[in-house]
């Protein structure tokens, strides 16, 4: 933005909203957050990691790279065109040692355009389901996926959240980005498992249930899983897998089994407990063994379950902004995290009130001298398997909202370094042969799309927020109708979404329904244009005749919009409606044979080529 100011603490000054108004940032603020953020060490820029392509020049004169591999480069103000890719440590004469990453510049893309399946998978339930949609019914999705010709299913985020009875509903919020959430396992596919007639019947009812219920389908499959795992605590290939995970694996296993004692959050447990690499906890966690690898267990369940229902298709799973400050990776990474401000949007057109999304944010110069290992850890780990991630709010690469004392309005901006981390994501795209998409959504500044471009990002263009029509947007893009914060085909059509909005007090109805016309005039620009008359089975297919226009790599649809769904998957901010525990109303078994699924992938597959390719950018 011009005439903006940056400090060294990297906080911005000013910020202009979505309607290109300009803001300053109260003085309190700066100073609140200049508190929380602290000052950087003397020497972070010669300790900080090197970030570079082949060929890149770099800040060091002479020095000696050792490779990850064991092998060793001689560098003279410059890496070799043919530098190898990886985390490398650098040593210079005078004794510095620091980290060097190699990327390729841009990330891993497909060679061919395709289309796909967006599901919420909590809402994809199958005959086998314990009331939430599991890993089997992702299984289900994906085979009618390839069977329709489809390249590709994106899934809501699937990370863990805390093991206690009380579950948190929104995915968006784990405890966790590196581990994913046993309530996604399928009971019938966990090796040795014994289910009574009571367990069965229970599975029934829950599956039948109006609303998803995941403190009681956690409840069910905990008990389960326990006495599974309590029958035989060394499965073969269990341990073995567990230590090859590294620390990372068991300090998510610490700090489950600590707050199935001690709660859900960290701040609350005994003082000696709160130091996840001190005596105290190595010592609980030898206390507690059999407790601890049970946590384990359930993510080498996972790991399993997840290859199998991904099979050889690519599955874009989506990671959150940020997690739960009370959670396992704030535990595990306090240092690098803020206290006491948590990350959200500013005020815009859709929330006057702006936004908090609950989520510590991490200090940019605390994350340079860790590495960037938090960073790298939660791509890698949502990466792994399934070939594709999408990054959620993915502007947060290059600045976030930090909101101190829970009031999004009196906000500010913070920098971060996005060209490193963009070449990490490149350099784990590449490693992983996974596709990236960057959830561009709301306020944009100047100059992130281009950036996106460059390093191979792909972006988010959705059919409600685009002015052009699809046949205009980019090539380097995800295209879609809505996401899981937006009005579904079904619900706008039938002016049910603004009836849901009008009585949860989200908006004014006259507002709201100009909002609504706006969005409408996006379905009747179609040359054959929808009327009033048309039914909401029309209206969707007509909607993703337009779709399939867009030149986009890759193109999504929801089974929400599939099967007519009316009722969005997520109000923002109303915390009295069931956001997130909607079922789909058609089981997955039956998917396939459902007329507007058919008629979405007839209309999605004529322009679109099977398979999402194999080729590198």
């Amino acid at each position: 933005m011009d005439g903006v100011s940056t400090d060294r603490w990297g906080i911005d000054d000013r910020w202009l909203d979505a309607l290109d108004t300009e803001h300053t940032v109260e003085q309190d603020t700066i100073d609140r957050l200049r508190e929380v953020i602290g000052e950087p060490p003397a020497d972070l820029e010669d300790t900080a990691p090197i970030v570079a392509v082949p060929g890149d020049a770099l800040e060091v004169d002479r020095a000696l790279v050792v490779c990850e591999d064991g092998t060793s480069v001689d560098v003279d103000g410059e890496l070799p065109e043919d530098m190898p890719l990886g985390y490398h440590r650098i040593r210079t004469p005078d004794g510095r040692d620091r980290l060097l990453v190699v990327h390729p510049g841009r990330c891993w893309l497909p060679d061919e355009r395709s289309w796909g399946w967006a599901v919420q998978l909590y809402a994809a339930r199958g005959s086998g389901s314990a009331g939430v949609g599991d890993l089997a019914d992702l299984r289900t999705v994906r085979q009618l996926a390839q069977a329709q010709g489809a390249g590709f299913v994106l899934v809501n985020p699937l990370h863990a959240v805390g093991p206690g009875p009380e579950q948190e509903d929104s995915p968006y919020l784990p405890a966790t980005r590196r581990f994913r959430n046993p309530v996604y396992l399928r009971l019938d596919d966990v090796p040795g498992v014994q289910l009574t007639d009571d367990d069965r019947a229970r599975v029934a009812e829950l599956n039948a249930a109006e609303l998803l219920d995941r403190d009681a389908t956690w409840a069910l499959k905990r008990a389960v899983l326990q006495r599974t795992f309590d029958a035989d605590p060394h499965p073969e290939g269990f341990r073995d897998w567990w230590w090859r995970q590294g620390q990372a694996l068991q300090d998510w296993a610490n700090w489950a089994a600590i707050a199935d004692e001690h709660g859900a959050d960290w701040h609350t447990w005994p003082a000696d407990l709160r130091d996840p690499h001190g005596s105290a906890v190595r010592e609980w966690s030898t206390a507690h063994e059999p407790q601890v690898a049970f946590h384990a267990w359930l993510q080498w369940l996972l790991d399993g379950q997840l290859t199998d229902a991904t099979g050889d298709l690519t599955v874009i799973q989506d990671l959150p902004i940020g997690v739960s400050g009370g959670g396992a990776d704030a535990w595990a990474w306090q240092d690098v995290l803020a206290e006491g401000v948590s990350v959200g949007a500013p005020p815009d057109a859709f929330n006057a009130r702006g936004q908090d999304w609950g989520s510590p944010p991490l200090v940019p110069w605390r994350l340079r001298a860790a590495d960037y290992a938090p960073f790298v850890e939660s791509i890698r780990a949502t990466m792994a398997g399934a070939g594709g991630l999408r990054i959620d709010h993915v502007m947060g690469l290059f600045r976030l909202w930090w909101v101190p004392g829970g009031d999004p309005t009196a906000g500010a901006y913070v920098r971060y370094p996005a060209e490193d981390l963009l070449g990490i994501v490149a350099l784990e795209s590449h490693r992983a042969q996974a596709v990236v998409v960057g959830e561009d959504l709301g306020t944009v500044e100047d100059g992130v799309r281009e950036t996106m471009a460059e390093h191979g990002v792909l972006s988010y263009r959705l059919l409600w927020f685009e002015d052009d029509a699809p046949a205009e947007w980019p090539a380097a893009a995800m295209g879609a109708i809505t996401t899981h914060d937006l009005p579904t085909v079904a619900g706008l059509w039938t002016g049910s979404d603004v009836a849901e909005q009008v009585e949860l007090g989200t908006g004014e109805r006259e507002q709201l329904e100009r909002d609504r016309q706006q969005l409408l005039a996006h379905l009747t620009d179609h040359p054959d244009g929808p009327t009033k008359r048309m039914g909401v089975a029309k209206a969707v297919e007509r909607a993703h005749a337009l779709l399939a226009t867009a030149p986009c790599l890759l193109v999504s649809a929801t089974l929400d919009d599939a099967l007519g769904v009316e009722r969005r998957p997520n109000v923002p901010g109303a915390m009295e409606r069931p956001n997130w525990r909607l079922p789909l109303p058609v089981a997955v078994d039956d998917l396939a044979g459902h007329r507007g699924v058919r008629a979405v992938a007839r209309a999605l597959g004529v322009s679109s080529p099977s398979g999402s390719g194999t080729g590198a950018a």
